[in-house]
């Protein structure tokens, strides 16, 4: 019996394509480039499943494309508002992804840039490798404390949980945060946190603000610069979600005329095409999409793939179905 074709879209971690060789008929991306449209319509006919990532856009005119062999998307990563979800269905395709196993990496990151954007480390890298650094002084570079602060939390899924108990248990921060229902109570007991019913009654008390809700159409542009305005002109802005739910201009121009202290950014829109007005500024962090970029987690990854992958071709119940 000859096994099922299976098709990798990018690189993913040694061990884990060593696994797919071994178990399927798999195809791996050798110069790890990005697929075009017409590459994942070709794959969508001769593979039994694909297995995209986050950086893959699957649209409706690529998802409608005909003779269609492949019945499986395995995504390779949290989030899937990169594969347009209801043409999947219509077209009978199953979508998996891979929750709970980049939890703590990504919160890690969050809280990288929370440190980076409050103690302009960012800045000072730069100074230092520029050969500008003139020696100490009392008010050279002074900054922002993260100790007994306040973090705002845009969204209270898992990951936001895991950079809420290390804000408060490891820097004694005050956790707010915003969602449209109340969190379990031993959750919210733990981390003394509050829940505030808007954005608008959430953001001016901030010293930080760490954005952890899904992308989408639904909160596409969710910071825009209405809500900017709202934070205080001492505060930071921290995105590890989704780079759509910023509004990249509105962003840039807050940060230009100081209107907010700071941010830092681990996700664009339009990535990896930066606005190019964020490579201008000083009182901006800026990382590569680093969220689940530890070696664990990226194999951890890709081991749910091959569980949901095993699963369907088992015809069992697949673990980790979105649709």
């Amino acid at each position: 019996m000859s096994k099922p074709k299976v098709l990798i879209t990018r690189r993913w971690p040694a061990s884990v394509e060593a696994k797919l060789q071994a178990l399927y008929d798999v195809t791996l991306n050798a110069d790890d480039h990005p697929f075009s449209a017409d590459e994942f319509k070709s794959a969508l006919r001769n593979y039994d499943a694909v297995c995209p990532t986050v950086c893959d856009s699957l649209p409706a005119e690529v998802l409608n494309v005909s003779e269609k062999r492949c019945k499986i998307l395995g995504n390779f990563g949290v989030g899937y508002n990169h594969i347009d979800v209801n043409t999947a269905k219509e077209q009978g395709i199953i979508v998996t992804n891979t929750p709970g196993v980049l939890t703590e990496s990504t919160a890690d990151i969050a809280m990288t840039l929370l440190l980076m954007s409050a103690r302009r480390g960012a800045e000072g890298d730069r100074l230092i490798r520029a050969g500008q650094w003139k020696g100490w002084c009392p008010t050279h570079m002074m900054s922002s404390d993260v100790t007994g602060a306040t973090l705002g939390l845009i969204g209270f899924g898992r990951i936001a949980q895991a950079m809420a108990r290390k804000a408060h248990h490891g820097f004694g921060m005050k956790i707010l945060y915003f969602k449209p229902s109340p969190a379990d109570q031993a959750i919210v007991n733990d981390l003394k946190a509050t829940r505030c019913e808007t954005l608008k009654d959430m953001l001016p008390q901030c010293d930080y603000v760490s954005i952890h809700c899904p992308g989408g159409s639904d909160t596409r542009h969710l910071i825009n610069e209405q809500r900017l305005n709202l934070m205080k002109p001492t505060a930071h802005l921290i995105n590890t979600a989704r780079g759509d739910v910023v509004d990249s201009k509105a962003l840039i121009k807050a940060l230009q005329e100081k209107r907010i202290a700071g941010a830092g950014l681990d996700v664009y829109e339009g990535e990896p095409n930066i606005d190019a007005g964020f490579l201008t500024l000083e009182n901006v962090s800026l990382l590569p999409h680093l969220g689940s970029a530890t070696i664990a987690t990226r194999t951890a990854m890709g081991e749910k793939v091959l569980e949901n992958l095993a699963a369907y071709f088992a015809g069992k119940t697949l673990p980790d179905r979105v649709i």
